[in-house]
């Protein structure tokens, strides 16, 4: 792990962030946050860095993972780290920090894909050398338990992260379209649209229905992800401050009443109900329940949701399901909850 920079004030990172190769854009945001970091933006050729920070990554796995890097352009590389067996980590707390920290001190790294998800992420929170994040900022993405080294390192030093597919989900079409347009050709506006539901089973499937909450139209920076990680966030420095910002929540095999008290845990706290508006993916898994009389899962949302009076909707492709789009933590965006439609308003990457 390299040595943090202690005695670096703002005033004198700023100046060496302007001759290192990484660091490519820094600025005033607004009152809730004071500085903010853009990565370069990814190209064919470049070095992709694969980290597993929470649970183990299976070897054919990995191997199919390098195949997809390759397909799609890109050079795949991990340090010996990634292959350990831990319990179910992949490695040590100690050995997951250091590989997610040397692979932002790797000058030959040019981005960071997380290959699974997987308990884990919270755990090495405190072992991060953000200060050597800062001098080297560099795309970041992931989605599940890696919500919370996107939305820790974001609030943490600035640096604009990815919600988007791990490694071992980045093999479809849909999410690799995704990845594209927001890492290697973006455009901006970018404005984010639901894949097509072809299969039958989804089709069908109410937790893959497509619907409105509150109607409406709002713009604020984005945060969250896994509704599990956002709410295990609460308590400690990384907690979100939702005040003026646009939630994405989804979440995976929970019973209706655990999405239920997750969703009052937020808003019974300090920020929720001053969100702008919500976001929700697809909860993969969590309409079914041992109770007959459990409420649905639409209900609990709808209950929990509504009376906030926010623009929100139910049903975007991010998270734990088959197609996957890419979405920057930490930039501002225009939410429209009847069109389904998600307009990310800033520059993510240079």
């Amino acid at each position: 792990m390299i040595k943090r920079r202690r005695f670096l004030n703002l005033t004198a990172l700023l100046s060496a962030t302007a001759v290192l190769p990484n660091v490519a854009f820094s600025e005033k945001n607004n009152e809730h946050q004071s500085s903010r970091l853009l990565a370069k933006r990814l190209k064919k050729g470049d070095t992709i860095g694969l980290i597993a920070p929470g649970y183990a990554v299976k070897a054919n796995i990995l191997e199919e993972i390098k195949e997809t890097l390759k397909k799609m352009g890109f050079v795949p590389f991990h340090t010996d780290r990634i292959h350990g067996n831990h319990g179910y980590f992949s490695d040590t707390d100690k050995e997951r920090a250091a590989d997610l920290n040397d692979m932002f001190a790797n000058t030959k790294v040019d981005a960071i894909l997380c290959a699974r998800g997987g308990y884990g992420c919270t755990r090495i929170m405190q072992m991060i050398d953000y200060e050597n994040i800062k001098l080297n900022p560099k795309i970041l993405i992931g989605f599940s338990d890696i919500t919370a080294l996107l939305n820790g390192i974001q609030k943490e030093t600035g640096l604009i992260t990815f919600h988007g597919p791990v490694g071992s989900t980045l093999n479809d079409d849909y999410s690799q379209q995704e990845f594209s347009s927001s890492l290697v050709h973006p455009k901006y506006p970018q404005v984010i649209t639901n894949v097509t539901l072809e299969d039958e089973e989804m089709i069908n499937d109410v937790e893959y229905e497509r619907y409105t909450i509150t109607s409406g139209q709002s713009t604020g920076k984005l945060v969250g992800g896994s509704l599990t990680l956002v709410n295990a966030l609460i308590g400690t420095p990384h907690e979100i401050d939702f005040t003026d910002t646009i939630v994405c929540l989804e979440d995976v095999e929970e019973a209706p009443y655990r999405i239920d008290r997750m969703l009052t845990q937020l808003i019974e706290g300090p920020s929720f109900k001053n969100a702008k508006g919500i976001v929700f993916g697809v909860c993969a898994g969590c309409n079914s329940s041992s109770n007959s009389k459990s409420f649905t899962l639409k209900e609990v949302i709808m209950d929990r949701i509504a009376p906030l009076n926010i623009p929100a909707a139910y049903g975007m492709s991010f998270g734990h399901v088959p197609n996957n789009f890419t979405f920057p933590i930490g930039l501002n965006a225009h939410w429209d909850a009847d069109k389904m439609t998600l307009k990310i308003l800033e520059k993510a990457v240079l």
